[in-house]
């Protein structure tokens, strides 16, 4: 049986509420967390295989130009090469990850500095390796690369801009104005675990074990670049160690790991090395943002305008939604909002944890924090003071809106009335200390997706998905909806995730996986209730599952008491409807940080930060906090550390791996508290829930650097705060 529904109106039920389990909200330490840290979970690379070989991917040492040869006979001769293997299906560039868009393939035009051209496979990695590095390319250097955003001339698609009164008359008319230029650079994912495939054909089935985030996408990706049919392609991904967006789509270790074991006849493992997935594999355009505020003597915005300028290949379609949360953060009649895209020789830019919001809400926040000080009203009370009644953009009603309240329980969590509003006025021997704050913004959306669950005669219960675990809590999140729902203990219920042969969830990806996929399995187990309520000849509503057991009035009975000889299996489908069209769906936040700089270094450390977060029914506190606190940890290393340093001369990523590419580590992570809101959105899905693992991020940048601020003076507005840009200022 399926039980299919369509998000069309608001689901007022609250039928969570009605379960007296006590599952989901509780702190659920994660199914797969054993397995995980005693190494019994098996990563991509990790999967054991009989007759395995290995290949490592050649990369074009030039941003542009045509591969015209290689020098192979050379490179076939060494010891324990199998095959070289350079193929117009080969990717050009990582998908995006999306339902209609194919990848981008070929490897004869050579678009950005680490462009895979070439598969080496041999009898074990270290030959491969050997061989590829070995490997001679004859490349003829066409026009000349494309590398600086702002040398080129950018495109400006028409469906990237609005407008609304006009801005240039508030900007003209208002009390207290904002012009300012900001920018950001690129960021790399970075996720723990490097992209890894695994091929394997049987006949013309072909079994690839990747690390992955939207498998029912990336199916379709990878049999088109094959030429094949969906139906002959199973992946495996059970375990993904972390993705943030670089893993959304089939990256280029896939194909080629496909096709060299269709030619072997041998399962191919192609494991990324490091600078592998910094250079080819997605990264976060730089952005550069104008903002314009304007606001009244009482500092209400009568204007916002938020113009970009972002970067892409040529032939991409995915454009940094950088502005995405502009249209509905704050009051303000008079708007523009527009975007241009650069198109560069880099490395594609696609989606990196909160596309869009990372950047974007954190630049505005940063005006705000600007348009603070002007009007001389606290920033807290100024953001509160423009909170509009409805989305200004669309005039629809938003589906809720706690924002006010994120920013008051942050205020108070965090001992925001000792701030001193007056820059550079508190020391600490050498240190200057100061306080800021930001809001935080993302947009919520609710996917497509199915679930199986099955209740099986012993009084167990195994749920089947797609659905990838990208180390969010996937397996726990699923495994205590279906404790609640069927009243069973979590050690009596089981998660099977990252197989397409099992049914397509949403994919990880937007912050919509645990409630799209929550939502088909609460589905599912409404069904199942349905039958058992059936069976114990009552209606569903008066049906109580607790602790494995049936309680209908004074009645009570084993669970499986009702069931068949066989199991009850019943399949849930949620699809997004209309209900996005009439309300505004947003998740909200705040937060707050204090650092030191160092007066004669220009240093900065973060001392303690607190967020405030409000995204419906919180499914597990356990989880959420985790996410919330990777978040904040991510909006450290914008602020302060990471950036992409492109060689402007050659295009390539100048620090590829960890040892430069800095990412804060335990030593740049203070004491981070997180408070998260009681909330239930019934717009949002009937679990009531919302996207929680992108919120972390947006804004959080921006509480360091206006931080920063109150402690030196010095406005950073080209990210990182590196100390090269404090310390002139400190000077003054």
């Amino acid at each position: 049986m399926t039980r299919h529904m369509k998000m069309d109106n608001a689901d007022t039920r609250r039928r969570l509420d009605d379960m007296v389990q006590g599952a989901v909200g509780a702190p659920l330490d994660r199914p797969d967390g054993p397995l995980k840290v005693t190494g019994a979970a098996h990563y991509a690379a990790e999967q054991p295989t009989d007759a395995l070989c290995y290949g490592v991917l050649v990369r074009a040492p030039a941003a542009k130009g045509r591969l015209l040869n290689m020098s192979t006979n050379a490179v076939m001769a060494l010891p324990g090469v199998l095959a070289i293997v350079s193929d117009e299906r080969m990717l050009r560039n990582p998908a995006q990850g999306t339902a209609n868009e194919a990848p981008v393939q070929g490897v004869h035009e050579i678009a950005y500095f680490g462009q895979p051209v070439a598969l080496v496979v041999a009898e074990t990695f270290e030959q491969a390796r050997h061989a590829a590095q070995a490997l001679q390319l004859h490349i003829e250097t066409t026009d000349e690369a494309a590398l600086d955003p702002l040398a080129v001339e950018p495109e400006i698609p028409e469906d990237k801009q609005s407008s609304m009164g006009d801005l240039d008359a508030a900007m003209k008319n208002a009390v207290y104005r904002v012009d300012e230029t900001y920018t950001t650079p690129s960021h790399s994912s970075a996720p723990m675990e490097p992209h890894a495939s695994i091929a394997q054909w049987e006949g013309e089935q072909l079994t690839l074990r990747g690390s992955y985030q939207m498998l029912k996408y990336n199916r379709n990706e990878l049999a088109d670049s094959l030429g094949i049919e969906p139906k002959n392609v199973r992946i495996l991904a059970p375990y993904v160690g972390g993705g943030f967006g670089s893993k959304l789509g089939i990256a280029p270790e896939a194909v080629a790991a496909a096709l060299a074991a269709k030619k072997l006849s041998r399962p191919v493992s192609v494991a990324m090395t490091r600078p592998h997935v910094f250079e080819t594999t997605m990264r976060r355009s730089e952005t550069r943002q104008r903002v314009r505020l304007a606001a009244d003597a009482q500092g209400r915005l009568t204007g916002i305008g938020h113009e970009t300028l972002v970067s892409n290949l040529p032939g991409e379609r995915f454009a940094e939604p950088v502005t995405q949360a502009t249209a509905f953060m704050y009051r303000g009649e008079n708007r523009i909002i527009g975007q241009k895209i650069a198109r560069l020789n880099r490395t594609c830019a696609g989606s990196v944890r909160a596309p869009g919001e990372a950047v974007g809400v954190t630049i505005v926040e940063n005006a705000m924090d600007e348009l603070a000080e002007q009007a001389g009203i606290d920033p807290v009370e100024l953001r509160k003071r423009n909170i509009p009644e409805e989305d200004p953009t669309r005039q629809v009603p938003f589906s809720s809106h706690k924002l006010a309240e994120a920013l008051d329980a942050g205020a108070r969590g965090f001992g925001w009335e000792k701030r001193n509003a007056i820059p550079k006025q508190v020391r600490d021997g050498e240190w200057m200390i100061g306080m800021g704050m930001a809001s935080a913004f993302r947009v919520n959306m609710l996917k497509e997706a199915q679930a199986r669950v099955r209740l099986n005669a012993n009084g167990t219960a195994e749920i089947e998905s797609d659905q990838t675990d990208i180390g969010t809590g996937t397996y726990a999140i699923l495994t205590q909806i279906a404790c609640d729902m069927l009243g069973l203990a979590p050690e009596n219920v089981t998660v099977r995730l990252g197989d397409t042969d099992l049914p397509p969830g949403s994919g990880s990806g937007g912050s919509f996986g645990a409630a799209s996929n929550g939502t088909a399995v609460f589905l599912a187990c409404e069904e199942l209730r349905l039958q058992l309520a059936t069976a114990a000849g009552c209606a569903e509503p008066d049906l109580t599952l607790k602790d494995g057991k049936a309680i209908v009035g004074n009645r009570q009975v084993i669970i499986a008491e009702l069931l068949p000889s066989t199991a009850l299996e019943a399949t849930g489908h949620i699809e997004p409807g209309d209900a996005s069209s009439k309300v505004r769906q947003a998740t909200y936040g705040a937060y707050f940080a204090e650092v030191a700089v160092s007066a004669i270094t220009g240093e900065t450390r973060v001392r303690r930060m607190t967020g405030a977060f409000a995204a419906g029914r919180i499914l597990n506190a356990k989880t959420a906090r985790s996410q919330c606190l990777g978040g904040m940890v991510w909006g450290i290393g914008m602020a302060l550390t990471e950036a992409l340093e492109f060689d402007p001369r050659y295009g390539q990523i100048a620090n590829h791996d960890f040892a430069e590419y800095h990412i804060p580590v335990n030593a740049d992570v203070p004491q981070i508290d997180v408070i998260l809101l009681e909330e239930h959105d019934d717009w949002a899905n009937p679990l009531q829930a919302k996207g929680l693992g992108e919120l972390g991020i947006c804004g959080a940048g921006a509480a360091i650097t206006n931080a920063i601020y109150n402690a030196t003076g010095v406005r950073v507005r080209d990210y990182p705060a590196t100390l090269d840009k404090i310390l002139p200022g400190l000077e003054t």
